[in-house]
């Protein structure tokens, strides 16, 4: 397969997914209201959904650069998880997820409980990292989306490359025995 041609772009709409689902009982913790891994496990799935969609095959969450619980979600709440692709390289996307939630039996606004922004591998057959299309922003809001986006993107490699050095420097093994002051104390 050729992994160097670049297929051409799509726009934000083309892959946008919202999921609506009503939390039960069976999604609760000990406090009364819904775990946030049953969030997570949502947030990811319709993630996974819009990296597939926008790819056009298989991805694969490489990253959760951020999730925030802003308010909590309670039984009888319908969750909207809304998803779009706010930026593509060559075979890695970030997809932005808005978690909303409103009463089931109530016609009141929804209300955001969470966001989180996640990074996917489109993969081929093999598990190989395969092209993806670029990003074609629509809207002025989905531009501002792609630009924050780049800047998610560079702050994880940064922070990649600076956990990987602090890893190299740990394992250099020292030259010569310890230095020990004169008066016999080490600190």
């Amino acid at each position: 397969m050729d992994h160097s041609a670049v297929p051409d772009g799509k726009p934000t709409s083309a892959a946008r997914v919202t999921l609506s689902q009503i939390m039960d009982s069976h999604d609760t913790n000990l406090l009364g209201t819904v775990h946030g891994g049953v969030v997570m496990k949502l947030v990811d799935s319709v993630a996974g959904v819009v990296a597939a969609r926008h790819s056009n095959g298989p991805a694969v969450t490489a990253a959760l650069d951020e999730m925030a619980f802003l308010v909590p979600v309670r039984v009888g709440d319908v969750v909207h998880v809304n998803s779009q692709v706010n930026w593509a390289g060559r075979s890695s996307m970030e997809i932005g997820v808005q978690v909303l939630a409103d009463r089931w039996d109530e016609s009141v606004p929804p209300v955001r409980v969470a966001t989180a922004y996640l990074a996917f591998v489109a993969t081929d057959a093999d598990g190989a990292p395969r092209p993806v299309p670029p990003v074609l922003p629509e809207t002025p809001e989905d531009e501002r989306r792609y630009r924050e986006a780049q800047i998610r993107r560079e702050h994880r490699l940064a922070k990649r490359r600076a956990i990987l050095d602090s890893r190299a420097r740990a394992v250099t093994p020292s030259v010569g025995p310890p230095v020990v002051p004169r008066n016999g104390h080490s600190g």
